[in-house]
This record gives C-alpha cells, structure tokens and sequence, in this order.
C-alpha cells in the first residue's frame, strides 16, 4: 500500500511551488499518476484514524474527504511534493478539531519518507468557529512538538491513530 512512499529518493529542499490552479497533467510527464498515487497512499492513512470521542473513524464520520486531499509537485520536482489536507470537524464548535489535526499530521509523519511531503493541514473554511487558531496551531513545528511533549495528549493521539486489528 505505501511501497511508493517507501521507495522515494530524498533530496535537497527546494522552494516555490508549481501554480495550484494548473492542472496536474500539465505540469510533468508521468508527474500526474505519481501524484494521485501519493494522494490516495495520503487518503487511505488519514481516513482510519478514530475520532477521540465516538468510536467511528473519520472517514465513517465525514471529517475527512478524498476531495479534501490535493497533491501538488513542489518546483515541478517529480520526487517533492505539497500536500494540503483540509478536514470538516463534525459540529461547527468541536473542542477536538485541534486533537484530530494533531493526530493527521501526527500519523502522515510517522507514514511519510521525511522532507518529501510538506503537509499543510486545514478546517475547512467556515466550518468552525476558529479555524484560523487551528489551522495555525496544527501547522506550527513547535506548537506540535510541545503538544507530543504531553503525555495525556501524546496518547490519546497513540489510541487515535493505532492501527485497527
């Protein structure tokens, strides 16, 4: 299921990012089936991590949406890329929505080749009444870090985003 993840080069970090509204199949070759296999590999991780309070996943839940998921090559670099993955918290007032942002990023960098996805994690614009303040807290290094540091937060994110067995 990973074994394209896995079997990726690293390279250098590069900046800038090929234009968003340009359609994948325009930017590169054989770039378009790379980059929707890495958004399904994407998908398929996110979409069994489990709500931390009800017993459903956030697939069965709809807080998470293969729409939600967009992959873009980064500087038209076949092996570099930028992933934004944008999730619907279930009530526009959700007290976790910042708990399941934290276990996305959590479980992708765990699943990820490091330094070859750069992950931007996103509510879904209107869907909560401080997205802004997620969105920033999930997408800050050392906001994250601190948080793993935690040890009631660190393993609820553990039970969240282990494996269904």
């Amino acid at each position: 299921m990973l074994s394209y993840l896995k079997s990726k080069l690293i390279i250098e970090p590069t900046e800038g990012i090929v234009d968003k509204t340009e359609p994948a199949s325009e930017v590169i070759g054989d770039l378009p089936a790379e980059v929707e296999d890495l958004k399904f590999d994407i998908y398929d991780q996110i979409r069994t991590i489990r709500d931390p309070e009800k017993p459903e996943n956030l697939e069965e839940l709809s807080v998470v949406l293969e729409e939600g998921v967009h992959v873009y090559p980064l500087n038209g670099r076949n092996n570099k890329f930028i992933a934004n993955i944008e999730f619907v918290p279930t009530v526009p007032h959700c007290h976790l929505a910042t708990l399941i942002g934290l276990c996305i990023r959590t479980k992708l960098e765990r699943t990820l080749v490091p330094g070859q996805v750069k992950l931007e994690i996103t509510v879904k614009e209107g869907s909560h009444n401080t997205e802004e303040d997620i969105n920033k807290q999930i997408n800050d290094k050392e906001r994250v870090a601190a948080a793993m540091e935690n040890p009631n937060l660190k393993e609820t994110v553990e039970q969240c985003i282990e494996e269904a067995e």
